[in-house]
């Protein structure tokens, strides 16, 4: 489908929604809004696709997003077994922009603000001490009311203001170019796609559930999602490789197996086109890098 323009009700121009997310898993459409939008998945993991970005989300995924930024967050197929014991729950804040442009007159108080929401608009995936400190706040955030509820998240915004542990997710030449007469297409490709991706897909069933040639698919594909349909299926494929790749149980013929390719020379390929480094060399640098993190 096309990301669908949903409208997220807020009580007055000036103020944040914020939605607290406990469910099985995680299902909304691929979609865009006028708001800006704080997203942190306390519990979950699956894929992201935000603007042109695919990528994993786990265990306190942060993300901010500007305003018409297409995205969905899927969880991983295992979530829909209705296992009690791996329920999504997730914080989610709605705001305008306008918001906190609008605080104060004074511009050094200002800009860094703006800059922020400027580069939100590409989508900024936190990391580091300033996820984990965010986290915190968003606990205790959930817990105010009234005045102090909005003072605590102001206090959100000025720690992410300042802060330089984050990534750009969507490309700087990223733009939403969809429109209100692509309907449900690219939902219903992203989704089968989310679902499927570790079997041989062949390309007509794809373009079948737009009711269009594959070649017409291939066009309308790109021109709307800013890559080919090749190049997407292969970055989903790779986004669950580097998951797997970060346990050592799993071997690398497995681990290109359960991505859908057939044969170790395609999926080093196409991993090295991605990652620039080979799965073994991914592998070896992600072990390191957890052994760091646990101070070993």
């Amino acid at each position: 489908m096309k990301p669908q323009l949903i409208n997220v009700s807020l009580d007055g121009t000036k103020t944040i929604k914020i939605k607290h997310v406990e469910q099985f898993y995680l299902d909304e459409p691929f979609h865009f809004h006028q708001l800006c939008e704080l997203v942190w998945v306390e519990k979950s993991y699956g894929k992201r696709i935000v603007g042109d970005h695919i990528s994993n989300f786990e265990d306190a995924d942060l993300v901010l997003m500007g305003p018409n930024l297409p995205h969905i967050w899927q969880s991983d197929e295992i979530f829909y077994s209705g296992n009690d014991h791996l329920k999504v729950k997730a914080t989610v804040i709605y705001f305008p922009r306008d918001f906190l442009l609008n605080l104060t007159d004074e511009p050094m108080m200002i800009k860094p603000i703006e800059a922020l929401i400027n580069r939100a608009n590409r989508g900024l995936c936190f990391y580091g001490k300033t996820k984990a400190l965010v986290a915190e706040k968003l606990i205790d955030l959930s817990k105010e009311h009234d005045i102090r509820q909005i003072i605590s998240f102001l206090e959100i915004i000025h720690i992410l203001s300042i802060s330089s542990d984050h990534e750009y997710l969507a490309s700087i030449s990223y733009k939403n170019l969809y429109d209100e007469k692509d309907t449900d297409r690219i939902n219903k490709v992203y989704q089968y796609l989310m679902q499927h991706f570790q079997r041989d897909i062949d390309l007509k069933e794809v373009s079948d559930l737009c009711y269009m040639t594959p070649n017409a698919f291939c066009r309308y594909f790109k021109s709307r999602t800013q890559k080919p349909f090749t190049r997407f299926l292969n970055e989903l494929r790779i986004g669950h490789a580097s998951r797997l790749l970060q346990d050592p149980n799993h071997s690398i013929s497995d681990v290109c197996y359960e991505c859908g390719y057939n044969n170790l020379a395609n999926f080093n390929k196409f991993f090295k086109s991605i990652h620039k480094m080979t799965p073994s060399e991914y592998r070896k640098k992600a072990l390191q890098a957890k052994r760091i993190d646990k101070g070993g």
